[in-house]
């Protein structure tokens, strides 16, 4: 965890580099209407910020040392989410360039499925695998297969990729190692293991509402399916090989986390390895060859580089001392309704950082609280589109389409079923008194 060495939010320096995120954000924000990709401002913000943090520190002649531990921690964060999220992509370019995911589409549309059927299968499947192999791998793979099925429908297309982000958001909230929000708060003691199953309830009707709401956006029909002159469509030799593959690469990097300790993109790098010798073994047996660097070409880099800035950013106002007004809340409003609050703001931040504050201010709270907070962060970043690595990973993946404007149309389904989810979470501990 880090350490706040100093509070630099009166100096020049701090309302700086707050004015430069809040452009930045800005920018980032209105990425339609500046038609710009929303990777040049948050990289800019991200590395500038500690351009003038280090400024400052050689103008007023102060020990680096802190800056310098600060962004080795930095690094440290940023290069789990980075590789891990290059890793799953890799997996999914594969997937695509084996024909998984078209041999999916067929598998759906030819059994005649309507849009909304559509819309509730690839919710449901969001939900309930985000749990086990985390909502950022999840929403990606998911919003792949809704391409997939109709790539120029936006009717169906936008409400469809913000039911997935909900869901793997919401489904993520439930499990210690679902999200990274509440992998931070399992490991840091504040509830057993079993105590956050008890955010099921929230968590699945919270989603449901959304869904529901959101279902009422998607056009009627189903996508077009000619059986007479469209092929039939299968995996490619080796696909399932893949599939399985990544299966394995996930309860690795999961299994690692919990029995090693290990960051869960050491696992995810290990499984990275293993498809690049199955590529080898595979261009052996059958004389041809799928090329895992190919794939690698066509991930997102942008991307990629959205989060190294959005995390450098949030890191350097996280190291002048701005985030540690979040935990200010709990003393003016008390724990609940800032519990609430903080799900909103994690809409703005990243979810991490906030988390890492309040873990780290360690309000005075009970298992009820500690698992309020895990659960307005992790669904709270479903608010906006870019509030949660699913979101990112979500607009990376359907450029163009699912959009920060075309989610804020929708956003206020989003906000009913975060509200219903806390009034669940408000019976269960408050009323009923589980804890």
């Amino acid at each position: 965890m880090h350490e706040m060495i100093q509070d630099f939010t009166h100096t020049w320096v701090g309302w700086a580099v707050l004015l430069v995120f809040v452009i930045g954000y800005i920018a980032i924000a209105a990425e339609e209407k500046l038609r710009m990709n929303k990777a040049k401002p948050a990289l800019f913000i991200g590395t500038f910020s500690f351009m003038l943090i280090g400024i400052y520190f050689a103008i007023n002649h102060l020990d680096p040392t802190p800056l310098h531990n600060e962004m080795k921690h930095l690094i440290e964060e940023i290069a789990e989410i980075f590789f891990f999220l290059f890793v799953a992509m890799t997996y999914i370019e594969t997937l695509i360039e084996r024909g998984v995911f078209e041999a999916l589409r067929f598998r759906l549309i030819s059994r005649g499925y309507s849009y909304k059927k559509l819309f509730w299968i690839t919710g449901t499947l969001a939900f309930w695998i985000s749990p086990v192999a985390d909502n950022l791998t999840t929403a990606l793979i998911l919003s792949t297969v809704l391409l997939t099925i109709d790539k120029h429908n936006k009717e169906f297309l936008v409400p469809g990729a913000i039911n997935i982000v909900v869901a793997a958001n919401a489904g993520g909230a439930w499990s210690p190692f679902g999200d990274i929000t509440t992998l931070m708060a399992w490991t840091a003691e504040k509830g057993e293991f079993v105590d956050f199953l008890f955010l099921f309830p929230p968590s699945i009707a919270g989603w449901l509402l959304t869904a529901f709401l959101l279902s009422l956006f998607v056009p009627k029909g189903e996508p077009h399916f000619d059986a007479l002159t469209t092929p039939k469509v299968s995996i490619k030799k080796g696909g399932k090989v893949v599939i399985a593959l990544g299966i394995l690469t996930i309860i690795i990097a999961v299994v690692g986390h919990i029995l090693f300790h290990f960051p869960a993109m050491w696992g995810m790098m290990f499984g990275l390895s293993l498809l690049l010798l199955y590529s080898l073994y595979y261009k052996v047996k059958h004389k041809e060859h799928f090329n895992v660097f190919v794939n690698m070409e066509k991930v997102e880099n942008d991307t990629l580089l959205f989060f190294f800035g959005i995390l450098s950013a949030v890191g350097a106002l996280y190291f002048l001392g701005w985030l540690f007004y979040i935990t200010k809340l709990y003393e003016i409003i008390g724990p609940t309704w800032a519990n609430i609050g903080v799900g909103f703001i994690s809409a703005i931040i990243d979810n991490v950082p906030v988390m890492a504050a309040i873990l780290k201010a360690n309000p005075p709270m009970g298992v009820d609280q500690w698992l309020l907070v895990t659960l307005t962060a992790g669904i709270g970043g479903s608010l906006i589109s870019f509030g949660s690595a699913a979101g990112v990973g979500v607009m990376g993946r359907m450029k163009g389409i699912y959009t920060f404007g075309s989610h804020m149309k929708l956003a206020w389904t989003v906000l009913a079923g975060y509200i219903l989810s806390i009034a669940i979470w408000y019976v269960q501990f408050e009323i009923m008194g589980l804890y």
